[in-house]
């Protein structure tokens, strides 16, 4: 048995070799396909290292409820969240000064125009680990809060 695994190997590599190109022409288009196959997964991980870094919570459940969806989200320092606009709007993301990390600007986090149609987003970089309490201010009295946990 062992001979015919060997001889089988054998007749497999020769015709693997057999396929490779003879000609300059033809070893130029192999190495030109090589890279574009390769270029293509470079930029395949560099979009998904940037989608990485960002987490959505959404502004209204798909049910209709006034809350933050997520009302809890735990990310890492540098990552970007972006709320977008779901159902029962409007809607705005404030920030609550006296539930931020000091020395934090809750004004520059804050987004308190009103997002108006579903699908509008708006996104807040945290650069400072944390937690971040926030709020819709249309909805603040339903209970429409939130928090961000940055570690």
């Amino acid at each position: 048995m062992d001979c015919e695994v060997s001889a089988s190997f054998s007749s497999l590599k020769s015709q693997s070799f057999a396929r490779l190109p003879t000609s300059k022409a033809t070893t130029e288009a192999v190495v030109k396909e090589t890279i574009g196959m390769a270029g293509g997964i470079v930029a395949a991980s560099f979009v998904l290292a940037l989608s990485a870094g960002a987490a959505t919570v959404k502004l209204g459940s798909d049910a209709g409820a006034l809350v933050f969806v997520p009302d809890t989200l735990t990310i890492k320092t540098g990552e970007t969240v972006e709320f977008v606009n779901n159902v029962g709007f409007p809607h705005n993301v404030v920030f609550d000064e006296d539930n931020i990390p000091d020395g934090v600007n809750a004004e520059s986090l804050s987004h308190e125009d009103y997002l108006n149609a579903p699908g509008e987003t708006v996104t807040t970089k945290f650069e400072k680990p944390g937690s971040y309490g926030y709020y819709c201010e249309p909805h603040r009295g339903a209970g429409m809060l939130g928090k961000i946990v940055v570690q």
